[in-house]
């Protein structure tokens, strides 16, 4: 009798399936559904239960089609749900959808039976289906509930094989909310997500554009701005700087978004103003000062990378700050105050600080630390055995390994050993455009000209979009003074494909400055200096600087250059070569 009351109450308790999934199968719960239908009579009660017994029995068809009958009798909708829940179980995609359309005809108003029928059809990716559905269960939610659910249409449609037709379809089932002055800006959004997933990217931004027109105060447009920005569409960022420009009071979380979005692009003086700000408005949100500590620590700052280091850490000991994500953050702090110790020559303090790190994802990061330490004592050979005795079989493992220690070869300019350890991560992975591009230019380091440049030649044959490539060859040209018309070329290639890369523009002003253009040269140099502040495009606009009869100018610039990166060789060659004491 136990297991006919479960059968029966399921018909009563079935649950609303969440719009952005293929709803799930209903368990059975104790409900007074018995009592409250009338029609349970003991023929119904007994097929309802042989139902539910064939179903958990592994007689998934038969009682799939013992509830769907019993649903038509009754035109009960938690009976069709409960058959469309019982054939999802069984993951008969097919026998589900034709139980959810069974309800909806049965039911033609029931916004759960549409929503069922869209959801499987989204599932089954017949998505070519479901324009009509979608608008039907917009038209049939609440007015106050439209922005959520316009927000959860992309992730609806987001394992779908044929992205361009999710696109299409979705243009077509929110037409009835761009008309409406509640709905249309994140209709817009919806649409402009749909259309990048699709790799719709010029079409993403006008529906970025649209939205932000009609609700300028809305997050919505600049975090689709922000996704743009991440895809290479520079065109993003202006729509993120018009938000922020209206709201001077951003929310921190879309600060740390854009922070994140800025890091990702390497674009670290942007994220650090991002951060301050963020510490300053909410001092008590420990994430900001942690990447702030690494971003103080990469230019050198080391007391204010370990202010904030101590700040984090005094905020992290929170109870309400999940176990498992503060070890991993206390991991990274501790990685972060090994450097620290490192870059002040005390070896001692930066392997205790590494010893603190737990067992976990970032004990590569710990002993590769340890091997850098052995390295800067002298003990090279037992810091490359420390990094080849590290666990790992897998492809990867090795991969990681392998780069470990070309990094640390680099490091100590152990340029000829680097090579020989890359030749061995590119027999790994052939086609790796990143490692094959490593590869050339420590082929350079080591003056294996020809050997780069074959290398990088390789490269853009293969992947003719791959800008690095174009702008490393054209940079040595440059730099080695060999046929620099080419090398102007194949630098502009680069910045094309890469527009406003300071990197790239560095190379061309450089460039410029070896054909004589010194005006030119000192334009772009400054414009990427300005872009992203480093030692190397210090050391090249120091120069052309230097060269126009300003000393005292480029000295400064030197300097600043030094305060970035004292260690760098650009840099240090040219003051040398130049005789300038900063």
């Amino acid at each position: 009798m136990t297991v006919a009351l479960a059968a029966v109450a399921s018909v009563g308790h079935a649950q609303q399936p969440p719009a952005s999934a293929a709803p799930p199968a209903a368990e059975p719960a104790p409900d007074d559904a018995a009592s409250s239908n009338p029609a349970l009579d003991a023929e119904l009660f007994y097929e309802i239960l042989m139902g539910e017994i064939n179903a958990r029995t592994g007689e998934a068809g038969t009682g799939y089609a013992l509830m769907l009958e019993a649903a038509r009798r009754t035109s009960n909708p938690q009976l069709y749900q409960r058959a469309a829940d019982m054939a999802l179980q069984a993951r008969a995609g097919d026998h589900a959808l034709a139980a959810a359309r069974a309800w909806r005809e049965a039911q033609p108003e029931s916004r759960e039976a549409n929503r069922y029928v869209l959801q499987i059809l989204i599932a089954l990716n017949r998505i070519g289906e479901t324009p009509e559905l979608l608008r039907q269960e917009l038209a049939q939610a609440p007015v106050q509930a439209k922005p959520t659910i316009l927000g959860i249409v992309p992730q609806m449609f987001a394992r779908v094989s044929d992205k361009a037709l999710a696109a299409k379809v979705v243009e077509q089932a929110l037409v009835d909310e761009l008309a409406k002055p509640g709905t249309a800006s994140a209709a817009h959004i919806a649409i402009g997500r749909v259309r990048l997933a699709a790799g719709d990217k010029t079409g993403a931004l006008a529906s970025a554009r649209a939205a932000q027109d009609l609700d300028p105060a809305s997050e919505g447009p600049a975090r689709l701005g922000m996704e743009l920005q991440e895809e290479g569409v520079p065109e993003g960022e202006a729509l993120v700087a018009r938000y922020f420009a209206r709201q001077p009071q951003a929310t921190p979380e879309m600060q740390m978004a854009y922070a994140r979005v800025l890091l990702g692009q390497q674009k670290y003086g942007e994220a650090k103003t991002q951060l301050e700000s963020v510490t300053r408005a909410k001092p008590d949100l420990p994430e900001p000062w942690l990447i702030l500590a690494t971003l103080q620590l990469q230019d050198n700052r080391l007391d204010l990378s370990e202010t904030s280091l101590k700040r984090f850490l005094a905020l992290i000991e929170g109870p309400d700050i999940n176990r498992e994500a503060r070890q991993r953050s206390l991991n990274q702090a501790y990685l972060l105050y090994a450097q620290i110790a490192e870059k002040r020559g005390d070896f001692a303090a930066a392997e205790g600080w590494l010893a603190r790190i737990e067992n976990s994802s970032e004990l590569f990061s710990a002993q590769s630390r340890r091997a850098s330490l052995l390295a800067k004592q002298g003990k090279m050979a037992q810091a490359r055995a420390l990094l080849r005795a590290l666990p790992g079989v897998t492809d990867d493992d090795k991969r990681m390994k392998l780069m470990a220690e070309v990094q640390l070869l680099r490091d100590q300019r152990l340029f000829k050993e680097a090579l020989e350890v890359q030749t061995e991560l590119v027999a790994l992975a052939p086609d790796d455009g990143e490692l094959l591009y490593d590869q050339a230019m420590l082929a350079e380091k080591t003056g294996q000209f020809d050997t780069m440049e074959k290398l990088l030649r390789q490269i853009i044959a293969r992947q003719p979009d791959y800008h690095h490539a174009y702008n490393a060859l054209g940079y040595s040209l440059a730099e080695r003074g060999l046929r620099l018309p080419e090398a102007r070329q194949l630098i502009t290639k680069a910045l094309e494909l890469a527009p406003g890369d300071p990197f790239i523009t560095d190379s061309l002003g450089w460039v410029e400055f070896r054909m004589g253009n010194k005006a030119k040269a000192r334009s772009l140099l400054e414009t990427a200096f300005k872009a992203r502040p480093d030692a190397e495009i210090a050391a090249h606009l120091g120069e052309v600087v230097w060269s126009m009869g300003e000393r005292d100018k480029a000295l400064g610039i030197w300097r600043e250059g030094l305060r970035l990166n004292p260690e760098n060789d650009s840099l240090k060659e040219t003051l040398k070569r130049l005789g300038a004491r900063p």
